[in-house]
């Protein structure tokens, strides 16, 4: 029989917790969902207003891995839902807005990945992103290496950036802006991208190119079209141990010289919490929010 919870008024059914999720250090689905319960204070407001792209991984990152943007079905009739205009036109997503549908959310077993937008201002991005992707050989270290030339150039914008790990092999930066539709962050960024390769075309690409990027970190400025989203702060991975999304100090960044500085799994998070706060808060105050140049 599936257990039935109660958070915050609502019934959460939550199934097969004894279920290894992340095999390659056995964690559970139990496990997940106790990190994001105990998580949820950092993440939510990440999540807050902003339409969320499922990538399910039920039967762990070795099983069927796929991304799920409308509303599942079965979906409880409390949880969050809005109508979002996309390509092939208007579709109904969800909301994570409390620790109640994070929990349904999180027994779906799922990576969390949002836009650069809020469901309610779908024409103004308030984020900007890079994807700092690396070729192998190239890690996360030479991903350090480019965020660190990124933060000086926005910062020489009047932008701040944060950054953290993608919960993958690379990093992402991220900005508060505003008043600028998606179109003009991702030219902007682009712009940008362009900018880093030049100044290290031995370290830098800025096309997607598969060829072109052997040794070097791809710049993906893509991913501030209004279409795309990005993994969110504090989600797990579908990867073989479970990874996280994890925001980083910039002292972390300049000191990687090598990747396993830079990984964080659940059980890391907590700890992390505790000693720096969400170092992404930033991102969330609206005086922080920079108009492009």
């Amino acid at each position: 029989m599936t257990p039935i919870t109660e958070v915050e008024g609502h019934r959460v059914a939550l199934s097969n917790l004894e279920k290894v999720i992340h095999p390659a250090t056995g964690f559970t689905k139990g496990e997940l969902l106790h990190y994001y319960a105990t998580t949820a204070d950092a993440l939510l407001p990440h999540l807050h207003d902003r339409p969320v792209s499922f990538l399910r991984y039920p039967d762990g990152p070795d099983g069927q891995v796929f991304f799920a943007k409308n509303v599942p079905p079965g979906t409880p009739d409390w949880v969050t839902t809005a109508e979002v205009k996309r390509m092939e036109g208007p579709a109904r997503m969800v909301l994570v807005q409390d620790l109640a549908s994070l929990m349904w959310a999180s027994n779906l077993v799922t990576e969390f990945h949002t836009p650069q937008w809020t469901a309610y201002s779908p024409d103004e991005a308030d984020r900007l992103v890079f994807d700092l992707d690396p070729g192998t050989p190239a890690t996360i270290v030479e991903c350090c290496e480019v965020a660190c030339w990124l933060r000086e150039r926005l910062a020489a914008d009047g932008i701040e950036a944060y950054a953290k790990t993608s919960g993958s092999k690379g990093l992402h930066l991220l900005a508060a802006v505003r008043g600028a539709p998606s179109e003009r962050v991702t030219e902007y960024a682009k712009e940008l991208a362009m900018e880093a390769e030049q100044a290290m075309p031995r370290r830098v690409v800025h096309r997607m190119t598969r060829s072109l990027r052997p040794g070097k970190v791809f710049v993906d400025w893509s991913q501030n079209a209004a279409r795309k989203t990005t993994a969110t702060p504090y989600t797990l991975r579908a990867r073989p141990e479970p990874t996280v999304s994890a925001p980083v100090t910039w002292d972390e960044v300049e000191g990687c010289t090598s990747p396993g500085q830079l990984v964080f799994r659940a059980q890391d998070i907590a700890p992390r919490l505790q000693d720096y706060g969400d170092l992404l808060a930033p991102l969330l105050d609206p005086g922080t929010a920079h108009a492009l140049p």
